[in-house]
């Protein structure tokens, strides 16, 4: 449930290569409404490394002073209840990754209520759970595919509502659970349910990097981060502060950034033509390509910006063939 570990974590800006999967977790980061990443690939290619050390490239936030919840000062509505009372000041703080085990049970998940302080004193004690910890930021499962089913339905209600409802002996608590969802899994261990798989705004594939120059090159920073991690990440400690810059003043073009008319009309004939159900692959197309497009300092989007964000949008919306890689359809590798 801890954001981060407590010993340094290697530096994003060192991970060699892999840079699709950089790319998605910097696009959320940039703009957190995409909707998240899947990140898919075998052991030891750096997806946990990446999540967790994005922590240290998350912009900074209001929120509302001893809020459990991380409440945004601007938003009354989506307040709990504490923070609607009134009373509370605001302060700054940065985003933060917050991990979700495999094996945790709904209560961890969810929070608990205490039943009998509500029958005795009619008072909803209420012990917050792990999607407390992750409203407005980003909530981290590793081996998702592994998760127990009732786990991924609580996470999709939550996903889909934005708050998070518990239900205990008739009594009922509800607070605001807005998160970014990324989740790293090995295909080689199962697959991931379809209603999850579909929650993701992004998903990336990545593999082993076979080429012996930069093998040798990963080899190399990893040894040196080992034998002196505080020291690596001091070394790496400007670029790490100019990424984290970018991203800021990305996150402040964003709503400059123009869409036009003839962008909108090539990603949903795009979608059309690959028959992608639904509406919310054409709505991360365009976000994606928009965050894309601010953090590359540009006004408007460009077809470069669609056909990147295409690769991380579509793979795993196209429908399975029996002659396509799994989750990925032909139409797209043309």
């Amino acid at each position: 449930m801890s954001e981060t570990h407590k010993r340094p974590v290697y530096p994003f800006v060192a991970i060699v290569g892999q840079d699709a999967m950089k790319t998605a977790l910097i696009l959320n980061a940039v703009d957190p409404s995409i909707g998240g990443v899947l990140i898919e690939g075998e052991r030891g290619t750096a997806k946990s490394t990446a999540v967790r050390s994005l922590a240290l490239l998350l912009p900074e936030h209001s929120v509302m002073s001893g809020c459990v919840y991380s409440c945004d000062p601007s938003d009354p509505g989506g307040m709990c209840a504490a923070c609607r009372a009134g009373g509370r000041g605001s302060e700054t703080t940065r985003m933060r990754v917050v991990e979700l085990p495999v094996s945790a049970t709904e209560d961890k998940v969810v929070g608990t209520i205490d039943i009998s302080a509500a029958i005795k004193s009619g008072e909803k004690v209420f012990e917050p759970g792990i999607l407390a910890e992750a409203n407005r930021n980003i909530l981290y499962v590793d081996e998702v595919n592994l998760l127990n089913d009732h786990i991924v339905d609580v996470l999709l209600d939550a996903a889909a509502m934005g708050v998070n409802i518990v239900e205990r002996e008739g009594v009922s608590y509800s607070h605001p659970s807005k998160f970014i969802l990324v989740g790293t899994m090995n295909p080689e261990e199962g697959d991931l349910r379809p209603q999850l798989l579909d929650r993701f705004g992004l998903c990336v594939r990545i593999g082993g990097i076979g080429d012996p120059e930069t093998r040798l090159e990963i080899v190399t920073r990893r040894l040196e981060f080992d034998e002196d991690p505080e020291g690596y990440v001091e070394k790496w400690s400007d670029e790490t502060e100019k990424l984290a810059k970018r991203i800021v003043e990305a996150k402040e073009r964003l709503p400059e950034v123009a869409v036009g008319r003839d962008i909108l009309t090539e990603i949903v004939e795009m979608c059309v033509s690959l028959g992608i159900d639904g509406h919310r692959g054409d709505i991360a197309m365009v976000k994606a390509s928009k965050a894309l497009a601010a953090f590359r300092g540009k006004k408007a989007v460009g077809m470069d910006e669609v056909r990147e964000a295409a690769s991380m949008v579509l793979p795993h919306r196209v429908k399975k063939t029996p002659f396509s890689e799994k989750g990925f359809g032909p139409a797209l590798e043309k």
